[in-house]
């Protein structure tokens, strides 16, 4: 049971929400939990047995129907599944009913089970119950909704993983090493007799110093989880008739935007996402920069030029098969100081390569019209990505912390490390080395939820959706 400070309202009610999305489905679930969730469902619901759900084995399965006692009308045909405490996902006693899809039958059985009983979940309600009954650490939790918004398969085996504990493995031991820090200081100060020429001060300094580079590599990988799990985007930009609606839909693979002859077609920004490697990627195909008198064409190079600005990749579209101008010059100068990928389109009629003198990297030639190179474009911006994100090489087995309060947790821990090491060296009164030794204990132990308060599982738990 994790030790913690929040302690949360209403304990002890038992909560109920739909857990299925709205719209028509398959099958709607409302879900119950809380000491009185079978006692509730039983008042709302008539098994096929003739079996009361009280007496019902632990998770267990039984058809029957929901019915409104008031009216003693049948409401849905239902499968209600009964899973008693400790061995659920709350550890309370938590009760499902899964009855047909239709947003009606769904609501119906929702109004029933509060009219019993029940009230309705706050968001994240279950899995925030989850925590404080010890079943997961606050970083497992926070794993749950990584999983549901997952944007590729990458970020949710990176979730899954820290779902499973590996985040937890690791900040635990961290954890242990430093609490044997802090009891070997807090000693010298409860007994001071023994004097200061007892304390191993090389074996003290060698413990913060591997603790704090380990420490320091989970720091470095923040970046890089961070793209797997939020995901990038590039914006394609250029002057018009360059290829950049074409270049959106091969790399989409589909008619995404309209291709014409006549320059300016693309108006305002469209947007699309694809997936390369595992990392999400939200592209904007832009319109073509150049001066306008047309009002609606100049509101477009607007968004262009933001978009620019915005974008964590530029691919920077030049026309091959035509010699360079005053626009395309423009173009370099305003993605210069940009992360940017510079895209020759149109190889298949290229006139002699006089982009070669430009020394531009990474430089890429492609045929948005026949395919060519737009797997290495695709490679490209994979590379420019995690080359930027300062942990390029990271094996994909290696743990990656994904989430900033985390990141911003362990940086503290550091700082707190190099003052506690500052403070040994220096002979500073232990008083002092012991209050920032802790500090360090006590970050490590927010990201787990050792050490926690009401503001940090509010601001946590606010990010789910009702049901989960």
């Amino acid at each position: 049971m994790p030790v913690f400070t929040a302690v949360m309202n209403h304990i002890n009610d038992t909560i109920a929400a739909i857990s299925t999305p709205p719209g028509e489905g398959g099958i709607g679930i409302v879900r119950l939990s809380g000491s009185n969730a079978v006692l509730i469902a039983d008042k709302v619901f008539v098994s096929s047995r003739n079996k009361r759900l009280a007496e019902l084995k632990s998770h267990s399965l039984t058809h029957g129907f929901v019915r409104d006692n008031l009216s003693n009308k049948r409401i849905d045909e239902a499968l209600v599944t009964v899973m008693r405490a400790p061995r659920t996902y709350t550890r309370e006693d938590v009760v499902e009913i899964n009855c047909h899809g239709g947003m009606n039958a769904v609501k119906a059985v929702m109004l029933l089970v509060l009219k019993e009983g029940a009230r309705i979940a706050e968001p994240g309600e279950f899995t925030k119950r989850a925590f404080l009954n010890g079943r997961i650490d606050l970083s497992q939790a926070e794993a749950v909704i990584d999983i549901i918004r997952a944007k590729s398969d990458r970020a949710e085996t990176l979730a899954l993983s820290q779902l499973e504990g590996r985040l937890s493995v690791k900040i635990s031991a961290l954890r242990e090493r430093l609490t044997e820090l802090c009891a070997h200081i807090e000693a010298h100060i409860d007994f001071p007799e023994d004097g200061p020429e007892t304390m191993d001060k090389s074996g003290m300094t060698a413990t913060i110093d591997s603790v704090k580079g380990e420490l320091k590599i989970l720091s470095s990988s923040y970046e890089q989880g961070r793209l797997f799990r939020e995901g990038i985007s590039v914006a394609i930009v250029g002057k018009p008739n360059v290829g950049k609606s074409s270049l959106l839909n091969a790399l989409l693979e589909k008619d995404r935007a309209i291709v014409t002859e006549i320059p300016g077609t693309t108006r305002d920004i469209i947007e699309d996402s694809l997936n390369i490697n595992g990392l999400p990627v939200r592209i904007m195909d832009t319109a073509g920069i150049r001066d306008s008198h047309d009002l609606a064409e100049i509101e477009g190079v607007r968004r262009s030029l933001k978009a620019i600005d915005g974008a964590d990749i530029i691919i920077a579209v030049l026309d091959a098969s035509k010699p360079m101008d005053g626009a395309d010059e423009e173009l370099l100068e305003k993605v210069r100081q940009k992360r940017a990928i510079y895209l020759l389109n149109k190889i298949d009629n290229a006139v002699a390569d006089i982009h070669a003198s430009r020394q531009l990297s990474p430089l890429v030639r492609v045929s948005a019209k026949t395919g060519e190179g737009i797997e290495r474009l695709k490679e490209d911006i994979y590379s420019v990505c995690l080359a930027n994100s300062g942990t390029e090489g990271v094996a994909s087995e290696e743990l990656l912390i994904t989430n900033l309060r985390h990141k911003q947790a362990i940086d503290k821990a550091v700082n707190a490390l190099e003052e506690t090491k500052t403070g040994l060296q220096s002979d500073l009164h232990l008083d002092f080395v012991a209050v920032s030794a802790r500090e360090s204990l006590d970050c490590l132990g927010e990201i787990v939820g050792a050490v926690t308060s009401d503001d940090i599982l509010n601001r946590i738990f606010s990010d789910f959706c009702i049901g989960k």
